[in-house]
């Protein structure tokens, strides 16, 4: 197989799966792990993949990529609120309770639908939320006593951080906690590109006594800059598709229960 045939296959991996496997690559296409990395090597200088330990991810992937909260609404839509949807189950009828909502669009995805299934369930929630858009969507609604956090808002997630933030949530125990993320890998866990929003999705998973990440699938092995939280904080990943072999090995170690929507 000559190199143009080679990263042809390699680029299409990419685009496909999100990222590849250094070795995984050399077996399937027959030549050495150095050949492949040099394979690799061109590709990333053509702009098409990012090189990480062990292999290769998307472009879009790297650690410092943050979409603004308008783009993500635009990412898959249809599958986060089907997520959101069914995330709202840990809601049933007659739920009480206190949930925190961290910021994000699954998350926003789900404040959307929450109005309609409280009332739906005769549910009553004690919500807090740091996230500006979320606090909107929730003020004045029936069944719902809404708690703002407050702090410096990111312009790019229209989310409250800060030192002020993080210590107000310190002092919170809420019974449910649906948090948003940027990536969840086997071997980082929970990830965010920004240290402030990091904090305070630190805080939220710290205090809460179950935690429910909503998360599609293109975040499967993403790896931001900075980690947040480990697999084993989170009881239950509610998602649009089974994770790969190895995540799906790790969650099951972790304890955390897989829900599709």
């Amino acid at each position: 197989m000559y190199a143009t045939e080679r990263q042809g296959r390699i680029a299409e991996g990419i685009a496909t799966q999100g990222r590849v496997s250094v070795v995984e690559l050399a077996s399937s296409l027959g030549v050495t792990t150095e050949t492949i990395r040099r394979d690799l090597d061109a590709l990333e200088n053509a702009g098409l993949l990012r090189r990480v330990h062990g292999g290769a991810i998307a472009p879009r992937r790297a650690s410092l990529v943050e979409p603004s909260l308008d783009e993500r609404f635009g990412m898959a839509g249809t599958a986060k609120a089907a997520i959101a949807a069914r995330a709202l189950e840990m809601i049933g009828r007659g739920y009480r309770g206190a949930v925190l909502i961290d910021a994000g669009s699954t998350t926003g995805a789900l404040a959307t639908l929450l109005p309609g299934h409280v009332a739906e369930n005769q549910a009553n929630v004690d919500v807090v939320t740091h996230a500006v858009p979320i606090a909107h969507v929730l003020s004045a609604v029936p069944g719902i006593d809404l708690t703002v956090v407050g702090g410096q808002v990111r312009g790019l997630t229209a989310a409250a951080v800060g030192a002020s933030t993080v210590h107000a949530i310190e002092n919170l125990r809420s019974d449910l906690a649906f948090v948003g993320v940027n990536g969840i890998s086997a071997d980082f866990g929970l990830s965010t590109p920004d240290p402030g929003e990091a904090a305070v999705k630190s805080a939220i998973v710290r205090g809460a006594r179950r935690v429910v990440v909503l998360a599609d699938s293109s975040k499967f092995g993403v790896e931001s800059l900075v980690r947040f939280g480990r697999l084993e904080d989170v009881d239950i990943l509610v998602t649009d598709e089974n994770p790969d072999a190895a995540l799906a090995r790790t969650l099951d170690e972790a304890g955390v229960e897989v829900w599709l929507a």
